[in-house]
């Protein structure tokens, strides 16, 4: 059977009561030794000013003067039946004892310090602790050879030792009385500290407590969403695993840190630290695309900081780079379409014409026009992919008019499938934004690509009206544009072709940037990328 465990009030009554049990024995040496000095002191003085009386009297000084001893038995007897004293001892000067209380010690010797004075002190005999004192008797008259002021004897009074337990029967009154007070006090401390408790803690105890903040956990770290919770002094309270690994935050731990401190982006920063709102903010951070979701923690009507959602984008923005493919292969077709359609209009009609040596000649024109574009292409780049984008990407331009070439020194090998499919996307989305940017004016782009070691360079000019200066920083963001909005006003469908570019590249370690440069004249905007490879290029 499950072992039923203590509430909180009870825990908090068994440690009241274990303090008040640790009280009690730190107590009762204190009080033993304090009932021991003051047992001490004040029965010195009593036993001291007994022997000091019995001293003074004139039936001893006569009796020990006499050397009859006569009424010294009675005196002295009287005296500790009295004050209460254990035993008496007369002796003469000379320290035998003419009386005692144990018949035994009379005609013995006793030596005590300080012949001739008054003495008070503790002695141990037989196994027995005493307070002791001492008062010498001196006669006040002159007798035979007894002078005034001298010593004729000694009177010697004690008082035994209480035991052990009898100190402790003394002293329980007291710890008695420390126990009911402790008991009362932590009892009504345990009880009113429990009420108070449970009240913060919505009438839960520690186990339930115990229990939920392990579920919490539990679900917390089982989440495929990443979870970021930051204080209002700008510190992150928790963070599960997915955020960890969606953040690239491995090789820290980043709980009870700043968020200024952590290897994150400004824009991730800005969101996390509550500084900028956020709903399905797309945003790049470590080679990835995530989409966070900032809500505001509140409790009893304050804010004590917020939490942060954070989903893995990348896989949706791959879809979509092999869908803006799709459609931009679609596009070309449908360019070539209507520009073949164009032709065999003219073609047809310069038949019914019976212009056929102007059908040849136009036929041979426009072959060799498509196959000089192609042959620039091929002859410079040896990847299919690359060089089939290429081609299409011409068809594009001369459909909007667009002067597209290829540099004279570009040069790129075959590559692998992955290496191939990321630089697909990087050069259809850089020229894509060139073409669009000098359509206005029926500018030209120019795509150069060279090889370097472990990774490859792609450059794309255009003599369009280039990046002004304020938003050269931004042009990379996510869902930033400087073109209209979609066909169906949705601003989320601009802004990704630069974003998407950056990610391909710090995804594989390299990087995009954009600069303007100036050739034969001319004012040209460049978007240079630099995509790193598994193994070693050549152009």
């Amino acid at each position: 059977m499950r072992r039923r465990r203590l509430s909180l009030a009870g825990q908090l009554l068994a440690l009241q009561a274990v303090v008040v049990l640790l009280v009690v024995l730190g107590l009762t040496p204190v009080l033993l030794v304090q009932n021991d000095v003051a047992f001490r002191r004040t029965e010195s003085r009593r036993v001291l000013a007994t022997a000091e009386n019995v001293a003074d009297t004139r039936v001893l000084e006569a009796g020990l003067a006499t050397g009859t001893n006569e009424g010294v038995p009675g005196e002295a007897e009287r005296a500790r039946a009295t004050s209460g004293s254990s035993y008496v001892l007369v002796t003469d000067e000379n320290g035998e004892v003419v009386h005692s209380s144990n018949p035994r010690d009379v005609g013995t010797t006793v030596t005590r310090p300080g012949p001739g004075r008054s003495w008070v002190g503790v002695v141990d005999e037989d196994g027995r602790s005493a307070i002791e004192a001492r008062a010498p008797v001196q006669a006040i008259r002159a007798r035979q050879d007894v002078l005034i002021g001298d010593v004729v004897g000694y009177v010697i009074i004690g008082r035994d030792y209480p035991t052990l337990w009898q100190r402790l029967g003394t002293t329980a009154p007291t710890l008695l009385i420390y126990v009911l007070v402790g008991s009362l006090v932590g009892l009504g401390g345990s009880l009113l500290l429990s009420r108070r408790i449970k009240r913060q803690t919505h009438g839960l105890e520690p186990n339930e407590i115990a229990g939920l903040v392990e579920h919490r956990e539990a679900m917390l770290h089982g989440l495929r969403e990443g979870v970021v919770g930051v204080d209002t002094s700008g510190r992150v309270t928790l963070v599960n695993d997915e955020a960890v690994r969606l953040l690239a935050l491995d090789g820290s731990d980043p709980v009870g840190r700043p968020v200024a401190e952590l290897p994150l982006p400004p824009s991730v920063t800005s969101v996390l630290a509550g500084e900028t709102g956020a709903s399905d903010l797309a945003v790049a951070s470590a080679g990835r695309v995530l989409v966070l979701n900032q809500m505001p923690v509140v409790n009893q009507g304050l804010r004590i900081g917020w939490v942060t959602t954070v989903r893995d984008r990348t896989e949706l923005v791959d879809l979509n780079r092999q869908l803006d493919v799709w459609r931009s292969t679609t596009d070309t077709l449908r360019s070539q379409a209507h520009e073949f359609s164009n032709r065999m209009h003219t073609i047809a009609g310069l038949i019914e014409l019976e212009e056929y040596d102007e059908v040849a000649a136009f036929v041979a024109t426009q072959a060799q026009a498509r196959a000089g574009w192609a042959d620039r292409v091929v002859a410079r780049v040896e990847d299919a992919a690359v060089a089939a984008l290429l081609v299409a990407k011409g068809s594009r331009a001369t459909e909007l008019g667009v002067r597209l070439d290829v540099e004279d020194d570009a040069r790129l090998p075959a590559l692998a499938d992955d290496v191939s499919a990321d630089l697909v996307t990087v050069i259809g989305n850089l020229v894509d934004n060139a073409m669009e940017a000098v359509a206005p004016t029926q500018g030209s782009v120019v795509v150069g690509l060279s090889c370097a070691g472990h990774a490859v360079e792609v450059r794309v000019s255009d003599d369009g009206p280039g990046v002004p200066d304020e938003l050269v920083e931004r042009v990379f963001a996510q869902g930033f544009s400087t073109k209209a909005p979609g066909a169906q006003g949705d601003p989320g469908e601009r802004g990704w072709g630069l974003a998407l570019c950056r990610v391909v590249c710090e995804r594989r370690g390299g990087s995009v940037d954009v600069g303007r440069v100036t050739r034969a004249g001319d004012r040209r905007t460049v978007f240079t990328a630099v995509v790193p490879t598994d193994r070693e290029v050549s152009s």
